[in-house]
């Protein structure tokens, strides 16, 4: 069977620059192996599949997997996904995943998400000294049983930051951008935040001292084509 799927970049701008995703759209009748192993094969840090909502009060459902594993949330595919909704027409408020249900926001060309802190997989912190420390990090260095998030403010009076992400237990290496460790590292310092991780990513995050986040950023669509399955 012909399905449908789309590859978009997020948190950017630009084609190419940000943290890639693939929705894999009308999933029904895949299996969770069928899921991951698609994953494993597009081998981005995410793919997402686009299910009907279990509650009609939720306009979309998704599962999440890395190339490893499937997750109950993560915030540059709940990001990515409600963009690609309102590109097609079907804007959404809230979004069914594992952990739970997330809010949507669209401003412009910012789409945004609320979803609780502690819904994020739990990594190592690394405050780090400087920017020349946090760029010559060493993937290699550090243990692969934990993720690690690895950070330097850039300007601490407006709450800008530069950061680093390794997951190889989840089977990403380095990580473009990680939405739900901004929101645990937004929570984590109890401000909002302006994020620029990897090559070409920005997240933007507004902090709430009841534990829920809003992670938002720009989204771009690199083509939908189709793959046997």
């Amino acid at each position: 069977m012909r399905r449908r799927f789309v590859t978009l970049d997020v948190f950017t701008e630009r084609r190419f620059a940000g943290n890639p995703l693939a929705v894999v759209l009308e999933p029904q009748g895949l299996g969770t192996p069928q899921m991951q192993a698609i994953a494993r094969e597009f081998n981005h840090p995410e793919t997402v599949f686009v299910l009907p909502p279990q509650d009609p009060a939720h306009r979309a459902r998704l599962r999440i997997f890395t190339p490893a594993a499937e997750l109950p949330f993560a915030g540059h595919p709940t990001v990515g996904a409600s963009w690609w909704l309102r590109s097609i027409g079907t804007p959404i408020h809230t979004l069914q995943v594992p952990a739970g249900v997330v809010q949507v926001h669209y401003d412009d060309d910012i789409t945004a998400i609320s979803a609780r802190s502690d819904w994020a997989p739990e990594f190592a912190v690394h405050d780090l000294q400087g920017l020349d420390e946090l760029a010559a990090a060493d993937p290699a260095d550090f243990p692969d049983d934990v993720a690690h998030y690895l950070w330097s403010w850039i300007d601490e009076s407006t709450g800008s930051l530069r950061s680093r992400f390794f997951a190889a237990n989840l089977g990403v290496p380095e990580d473009e951008a990680t939405g739900s460790a901004a929101m645990r590292m937004t929570d984590y310092l109890s401000r909002d935040l302006r994020i620029t991780q990897g090559k070409g990513s920005v997240i933007e995050t507004t902090w709430s001292p009841q534990g829920w986040v809003q992670v938002g950023g720009r989204v771009v669509n690199d083509g939908v084509t189709r793959i046997n399955n």
